[in-house]
């Protein structure tokens, strides 16, 4: 048998690993395809898109912090979520900003210099939902019967 130590936690990082592969690895490259939606548009789009999905994810984290806070959490899963906390902050304080910055001269049709950024985002993104389904696999605690349960007595004649 087997429990969740904090449930709060759990359903958090289920929700934030799918807002994140939902997000991150479909939408992100599918709007291109539609018809109609140039580079400026896309970009338009995905500045929302991602601007959203960071606040989402900045509360599932806070969620899921304050989760573990209110009880006795082994060390295993702090460690466990501190990948994802520190990635999430970076792109909060960091990455999201820098890309902002140069969607919006390509928005504007300026010249945008090279940058590998996106691909430092979609690094951080694999690295986040991994750490965060390790999270959520070492939520599941077992537990050990304190008494052997007794097999059913069998009637004769059934």
């Amino acid at each position: 048998m087997t429990f969740v130590r904090n449930p709060i936690a759990l359903y958090c990082t289920l929700l934030w690993v799918g807002f994140v592969c939902a997000i991150s690895f479909l939408e992100a490259w599918l709007k291109f395809r539609a018809p109609g939606v140039t580079l400026p548009i896309g970009l338009g789009i995905g500045r929302l898109v991602f601007g959203a999905l960071n606040k989402v994810e900045l509360l599932f984290a806070a969620a899921v912090v304050i989760d573990l806070l209110r009880t006795r959490t082994p060390v295993r899963q702090w460690a466990l979520i501190v990948l994802p906390v520190v990635l999430l902050l970076l792109q909060t304080v960091w990455l999201l900003p820098v890309m902002d910055a140069r969607a919006e001269l390509v928005i504007q049709n300026g010249p945008a210099p090279a940058s590998h950024m996106h691909i430092v985002y979609v690094v951080f993104e694999v690295l986040k939902v991994g750490a965060l389904a390790l999270f959520g696999i070492h939520s599941f605690v077992p537990t050990h019967a304190t008494t052997p349960i007794a097999p059913m007595p069998v009637r004769p004649g059934r």
